[in-house]
């Protein structure tokens, strides 16, 4: 049997980051209040790195905070009552990963879809990257198919 070599598609950990694991908890946690729960897109500036990459958004998604706050912005516009529960955190170094569930009512059109007046639920396992107390990299993994269902 031939060994199995795997590539490391993530940078290493920071060496010299001392950011505890609490904190970049607590970091990624007040990430979700804000952007999604609140609405609050400023906050952006505050918790992401201004070289951030989203390792999920589509090509040629500029890099930083603007990139965010455009794909939540889409997102409120879809779902405009969306709130997010967080299931499950863990973290290990400047890794933390989240599971969560989102929900909302479909009242503006998301990629193409109209909107169906539905109640939406969507979950997906999201890996941040904290680097220097600031969100740097972000990998997710999502469930849209319930919003992008077309209507009734």
């Amino acid at each position: 049997m031939m060994p199995v070599t795997l590539e490391r598609t993530v940078p290493p950990r920071e060496p010299g980051c001392r950011t505890t694991t609490e904190a970049n908890k607590q970091l990624v946690r007040e990430h979700y209040e804000q952007l999604v729960n609140r609405k609050n897109l400023a906050a952006a500036d505050a918790q992401l790195a201004s070289d951030f990459i989203d390792h999920a958004a589509p090509p040629g998604t500029p890099r930083g905070p603007e990139a965010a706050r455009l794909a939540m912005a889409r997102l409120h516009h879809a779902l405009p009552d969306v709130w997010v529960t967080l299931e499950d955190m863990v973290a290990e170094g400047d890794r933390v990963a989240v599971r969560a569930t989102w929900r909302g009512t479909h009242q503006g059109s998301f990629q193409g879809v109209a909107p169906s007046g539905r109640k939406i639920t969507l979950t997906g396992m999201v890996f941040w990257r904290i680097a220097h107390g600031r969100i740097a990299e972000r990998w997710a993994t999502l469930d849209l198919r319930d919003l992008l269902r077309p209507g009734r």
